[in-house]
């Protein structure tokens, strides 16, 4: 059973009636241009077939009704109460979704909602990203709520940071609300202008392979915002506005402290690499975009040191084992790694990824091929 026909039966199920849609929100992966959102900068992320579904109705009683499969709890709150700090966990999401649209004047009501998933959470493909433009997609939908995809993205953005606390830029979210079907997104995330650039792979003979560590992270846990304040501080000691204008004259090498010029570093070259990459896909060379990759893992490693000892040892053997190039995704602290092989070696390196987890005594990894695809949108 998918996740949209999951979404519908435990509606049905929770609330004894069917519901009045189902939307369905991908997860998404960021091909490169990692901790570069929240600076002003670029990056390059595509949606994927996995995803987020709700299954929604309207209420005339005011409540905010919440299910998940995947938590299997739920939660009521009437939507005049919702405020910052008043939900916790998975259910602050969607709720802080709601109360962004009523704070941007878009009038949603009551509802009830049920969601199921065949997207991981924890593993840095944006769950949810997905979940908040799911819902939001839902809560505009049933209150006929004429919201712009990108200002959607935006409130999702706005629930995550003053809802649920979470630091986070909005490349996650406009990913999810405007993928497109064989193309990544360039994302210039100081104007917050999109472009969509081909990303073929498999006409060009390739597999991006996601290789989930099954280490899970947490963005609440404090090392995400630490990067995030490190950000600022660097910038402001370069005397800019962010770390998207430093650059030759105002380089990360005038910092006198350590950590700063490595954590402005990352970012100042992570800008570069996603503006090479793209040259490269524009020019229809995808099977050279490997040595970019790697270097931007490598960075996010030693500079912004927010890579685990999972996703090193995966990024390494993928390319030992014939992968073009790997490299972490996501926020960091455990979750995926990509990796751009040829398809002929694709199940090489799976095996060699296996086994290396294997020797280690972790977990298996999930490891499965990923293509870009269609953004958030109504299923039923």
């Amino acid at each position: 059973m998918d996740a949209a026909a999951g979404a519908a039966r435990l509606f049905s199920a929770r609330y004894g009636r069917a519901p009045e849609g189902v939307w369905r929100a991908p997860g998404r992966v960021n091909l490169i241009g990692e901790h570069t959102d929240y600076n002003d900068g670029f990056a390059l992320p595509f949606a994927i077939g996995s995803g987020v579904c709700v299954a929604a109705a309207a209420r005339d009683d005011g409540i905010l009704s919440l299910v998940s499969r995947q938590h299997g709890d739920a939660a009521e709150i009437p939507v005049a109460a919702l405020a910052p700090g008043r939900m916790a966990g998975w259910a602050a999401y969607p709720a802080g979704v709601a109360w962004a649209l009523r704070a941007a004047g878009y009038p949603a009501g009551g509802a009830s909602l049920a969601i199921d998933a065949d997207l991981a959470a924890g593993a840095g493909l944006s769950s949810s990203a997905a979940l908040e433009c799911a819902a939001g997609l839902a809560l505009s939908g049933l209150y006929q709520l004429a919201v712009p995809r990108g200002e959607l993205a935006a409130l999702g953005r706005r629930a995550e940071n003053d809802f649920v606390g979470v630091p986070t830029g909005v490349m996650d979210q406009l990913a999810v609300m405007l993928g497109q079907s064989g193309h990544a997104l360039l994302l210039d995330c100081r104007s917050g202008a999109s472009e969509p650039v081909p990303l073929d792979a498999v006409a060009a003979g390739l597999d991006i392979l996601v290789i989930d560590t099954r280490a899970r992270h947490e963005l609440t846990d404090g090392g995400y915002g630490a990067r995030w304040q490190s950000c600022e501080e660097a910038a402001r000691a370069l005397g800019v506005r962010s770390l998207r204008e430093a650059g030759d004259g105002t380089g990360p090498d005038q910092l006198r402290d350590p950590v700063l010029r490595r954590r402005a570093r990352h970012v100042v070259t992570e800008n570069r690499r996603v503006l090479a990459t793209v040259q490269l896909l524009r020019a229809g060379q995808p099977d050279r975009i490997g040595p970019l990759l790697t270097a931007s893992h490598a960075s996010l490693r030693d500079d912004f040191e927010v890579s685990w000892p999972e996703a090193d040892a995966a990024v390494g053997t993928a390319v030992r084992a014939g992968a073009l190039g790997a490299r972490m995704t996501g926020g960091g602290f455990g979750g995926a790694v990509i990796a751009l092989v040829p398809a002929a070696v694709a199940s090489t390196v799976t095996e060699a990824v296996a086994a290396e987890f294997a020797r280690q005594g972790w977990a298996d990894p999930a490891i499965a091929p990923v293509r870009p695809s269609a953004g958030a949108h109504r299923v039923i």
